[in-house]
């Protein structure tokens, strides 16, 4: 069996590198520090650390244990979070994690329902982009995180290491947003390859490096006007005649006006959203949320700009 106290002390010198600061963090001595690496060793029968003049390094060995020392913390976390949610009935706090368009269309049906439905629980929403939502459920620092991906596999897989679990909720197929004056405009769709010398609006920085990807493929050199990170500010300067964009359904703007937007044909990119879980047992709050998302997803009205 191995013992978490030596666990969180290979955390401790994994985070910082040197059994001397380890110690620090921990109160310990070096020596002690030492000491609870090497009985963690012994018990293991391999090597979990390398020395060198650099200071420490984890063997594979040790990533591993890594892992699930996170996992573990996580877990903590989480059952903590679960106790106190059942001594307080339907009160208690859930944190959730999404992308600024999916927070703008998705959420807020959803969240109305929970709150409705929970209204002694305080809720909490973080802004960030996959890249950073994904850390937090899988630190325990939000339950659940409405998530995105562009073509190719899915941010996490069925047996991978990540701790995680993808649901997925909605295909977020891509639109060419240009004036409603553009000779364009009245096409049923329009793939890359017809639009060779327009000036692009761009309202996401990776989505830009992929339609410049797929431009190659089609023979045509995207000029851009504007590499921006918000598809609302995308579309505001597209309708004020900068340039055109590709802008996923999710995000395309409620005010259709002075806009049009034809669905892209392939090959081109796709963008598919879903609510990324922890594999261990989730709360109950986020198992609701969940539900209550997928719920209002199936709902959704169509948006203004897409009603050809």
């Amino acid at each position: 069996m191995i013992d978490s106290r030596r666990l969180q002390v290979l955390s401790e010198v994994a985070r910082h590198g040197s059994f001397n600061r380890a110690a620090a963090e921990l109160r310990l001595t070096p020596s002690a520090v030492s000491q609870q690496i090497s009985a963690l060793e012994r018990g293991l029968g391999t090597p979990v650390v390398r020395r060198s003049t650099r200071g420490v390094e984890l063997t594979e060995a040790g990533l591993v244990l890594i892992d699930a020392a996170e996992a573990i913390s996580a877990e903590l976390v989480t059952a903590q979070r679960e106790i106190d949610r059942l001594a307080t009935a339907r009160t208690g706090k859930l944190t959730v994690a999404t992308f600024t368009s999916g927070g703008q269309r998705l959420l807020p049906a959803a969240l109305t329902r929970f709150t409705a439905a929970f209204p002694g629980v305080e809720l909490t929403v973080i802004e960030c982009e996959p890249e950073e939502s994904l850390p937090l459920v899988r630190s325990g620092a939000a339950e659940l995180a409405l998530a995105y991906y562009f073509t190719g596999p899915p941010p996490i897989v069925d047996g991978d290491r990540s701790g995680l679990v993808w649901t997925p909720v909605l295909d977020d197929p891509m639109y060419i947003v240009m004036p409603a004056d553009h000779p364009l405009a009245g096409s049923s769709s329009l793939g890359i390859g017809d639009l060779g010398g327009e000036r692009w609006v761009h309202g996401c920085i990776g989505q830009s490096d992929m339609m410049e990807h797929y431009a190659a493929l089609a023979g045509v050199e995207l000029r851009a006007a504007c590499r921006g990170t918000d598809y609302q500010f995308a579309q505001s300067l597209v309708r004020a005649g900068v340039g055109i964009s590709s802008i996923p359904e999710v995000a395309l703007t409620s005010d259709p006006a002075g806009l049009v937007a034809v669905p892209m044909r392939p090959p081109g990119p796709c963008r598919y959203i879903g609510v990324v879980t922890p594999k261990r047992r989730p709360s109950t709050l986020a198992t609701s949320l969940l539900d209550t998302l997928q719920e209002a997803i199936r709902r959704l009205t169509p948006n203004p700009l897409t009603r050809r």
